[in-house]
Parts: structure tokens; sequence; C-alpha cells
């Protein structure tokens, strides 16, 4: 869990149990906590094995960054945890600065954290008022206002239909080029009433969800670029892990789901060759063993908890 300055918990760790039992903990091993928020995954690892581990924490908030560092004092384990501001795909050369050995370990929690969600002036939600900006990283230079109010109709459209999967995705995006013709659109609510306008009224009315839901997940992947941010890292993160390392990733969204579910598949293979190709010319090695057939999910209680853990999807594989 996650506390401010002894407010109310705001933020608990998502298939926290799951997590630390893939990832095999190991004393006095080295691990990646590339997405580390709050640090609730990070404090529960170093429970784990009573602090005797060294786990390397990156986040691309600032914020966030600080209330990890304030969590993990608490604990007493500060000394154990080095911190870093930094998109976890840029982490390979931190890693090679702290001349640390190849890791045991590595977790990612993709997605955005209960804090940014529940903080009104970070514009994550259409629940809550406050600014268009959506950056997990508020030193990035584009803003969800930018694209909103500056992007072309197909970009728009683009985005929504790609990222939010919406069915709307076109008259949503007709919405906001129309409406933005009057001004600039600036606040979380007004964006949420265009996509509402955007609705067919038969649609609002049988919705399970906020149709404005779709729309601001897209825009938020677009704005932190999300899945280039994934694919990245997974192109390099073998060469950081020893044999025998786990690699244990909780993903929200199908599209990330999707990418890492295809790299732990070709990472399993002896050849990536075409089917239809008869002689073997990639030259590519197996590299992982998935431990996790199908992807794992929270139960039934932790989801009546922590409603926000319904959609996550926990994959893991072992480094051979």
């Amino acid at each position: 869990m996650c506390n401010i300055d002894g407010k109310k918990d705001v933020h608990i760790p998502v298939l926290k149990n799951e997590a630390i039992k893939y990832l095999n903990i190991k004393k006095g091993g080295y691990y990646l906590d590339g997405t580390i928020g709050c640090a609730g995954h990070t404090i529960s690892m170093l429970e784990k094995v009573k602090g005797d581990i060294f786990v390397l924490g990156v986040d691309r908030d600032k914020e966030v960054l600080d209330i990890a560092r304030k969590n993990i004092e608490q604990k007493g384990y500060l000394s154990k945890v080095m911190l870093f501001h930094s998109r976890f795909s840029k982490v390979f050369d931190i890693i090679d600065s702290l001349k640390w050995p190849k890791l045991d370990g590595v977790l990612l929690d993709l997605g955005v954290s209960s804090y940014q969600v529940d903080t009104p002036n970070r514009g994550f939600s259409f629940h809550l008022p406050g600014p268009l900006d959506m950056r997990m990283d508020t030193d990035d230079e584009k803003s969800c206002f930018d694209i909103v109010n500056f992007a072309p109709y197909e970009e728009l459209r683009d985005i929504i239909k790609e990222y939010g999967q919406d069915p709307m995705a076109g008259r949503i995006a007709k919405k906001i080029v129309e409406r933005r013709r009057q001004g600039s659109i600036k606040t979380t609510q007004e964006l949420a009433s265009i996509v509402l306008e955007a609705y067919p009224l038969k649609w609002r009315r049988t919705a399970k969800r906020h149709p404005a839901t779709r729309t601001f997940q897209a825009l938020r992947i677009a704005v932190n670029r999300e899945l280039d941010e994934l694919k990245e890292f997974l192109s390099r993160v073998l060469d950081i892990l020893k044999p025998g390392a786990r690699i244990v990733i909780i993903s929200f969204h199908s599209l990330e789901d999707r990418i890492v579910k295809h790299f732990f598949k070709m990472e399993q293979k002896d050849c990536i060759c075409p089917p239809s190709q008869m002689v073997c010319t990639c030259n590519h090695v197996q590299r992982l063993k998935i431990l996790t057939k199908k992807p794992v999910v929270p139960s039934d209680d932790e989801i009546e908890l922590n409603k926000r853990a319904r959609s996550a999807k926990l994959r893991a594989a072992e480094v051979l």
C-alpha cells in the first residue's frame, strides 16, 4: 500500500502475492522494479527476504518517486534501494553506471497508478475536474491538451480506435474537432462531455462504463507512448538478466498483454522462421521458459478490495 504523509492508503499493489511468488526472490540478489510507483511491490520483495536483496527502482513520475522514497524509508530499507527518475525503457544505462552484475529478476506493473488517477491536477480521470494533462512525467513536452486541440482528425480517430478500441472513434474525433473550433478544450470534464455527446443516446443508456473511459485510456497511452516504451524495454531486457532470472509483467490493457505474450512466445522458440520455410536461417535460440501458460488474474477477493485490479493480467517467464 501507499501512504502519503499519514493520509489514507491510496494504492494497493495488484497481484502482490503472485508477483512475489513468480519472482522467486533470492537472498543477495539484484532486482529491477521498472515501475516502482508507491513501492508496494518493492517493499514486499524486501520483506520476503528481510531486506537481503538490492533493488533498482525507477519511475517516470517524480511525485510518485518521492512517495516511494518515503515509504521505503519508513520500512527501514532505503539503503537497499537505488531510486531513479527515468522511463523503464532507459534503465539500461543506469544499470551500466551502477556496475551491477546481471539481474536476478525484473518486475513491471504497467499502466497508471492510483495516485495519478486520484490527483485531479494530473488530468488522468474524467471523474475529477482537472487540466487535460495525463503526462506520467511532467517534464515531457506534449500533454493530452496538445493532442486533443492540435492533432488532425485522422490522428485522433486512429488513436481512439487503436488504443481505446472504441467503435465510436470516428464520431468522437469528429465531435472533438468540431468543438475545438469554438475554443480550446482545456479540462477533463469538457472532454468527457464531448465524448458523451458523440455516443448515440441508446448506447449511453446501455453502456456499462462511462463512454469516455476508452477515449481517456487511448489518449493516456498516446501521450506517454506506453506501448512503444514496453516494446523498447523488451527488446533489450534479456541482455541484463542472468540464467534463472525471472521476468514478471502485470498489464491492464489487452494491447499491452498481447505484446508481452508475443515476446514470451517468440523467446521460447528455437526457430522463428516462417512455417513455410523448409530450412532454418534465423539462428534464433530459445532464451525463455514461460511459467504462466495462461495469464494470472486477481481473485474475486482482491477485486472486491481493489476494483482497479479487475483488468490485471500477470505473465511470468524464466531466463534459460
